[in-house]
């Protein structure tokens, strides 16, 4: 059974990425790096990366092709404070899901360093 089937497959991956868009909705600072008007595009995108990522299906490969994260958000001024509004919305998702904590660990981890390894610009 892969990760993704261990927390709940795609209801799971759903929620998070829903519950994290509802704080990015509610952070101006942060929902200024979102050009689209609409998020939805957005919270797809990010959903099918994360449900491959974590053992699902490879949606998001067969649509937009390897993840190339840096060279993705390189056009958007990533700071340490967006990252730590991004992680703050993040964890608050996780938050919403009761996983158990071993499985949330690992999540964590991977937002954790995923996050950090988008900063691009100075504060």
């Amino acid at each position: 059974m892969s990760f993704y089937d261990e927390v709940g497959g795609a209801e799971t991956f759903e929620r998070l990425v829903h519950e994290f868009y509802v704080g990015v909705k509610s952070d101006p600072p942060l929902r200024a790096l979102y050009p689209e008007e609409d998020l939805e595009p957005a919270e797809r995108r990010l959903r099918m990366f994360l449900e491959q990522y974590f053992g699902g299906p490879k949606t998001y490969g067969e649509e937009r092709g390897h993840p190339r994260l840096r060279m993705r958000h390189a056009p958007f001024p990533v700071t340490l404070d967006m990252r730590d509004r991004w992680m703050r919305h993040m964890l608050a998702a996780m938050e919403t899901l009761d996983l158990p904590e071993a499985h949330a660990e690992v999540m964590r981890d991977y937002f954790a360093r995923a996050a950090l390894m988008m900063v691009n610009t100075p504060d």
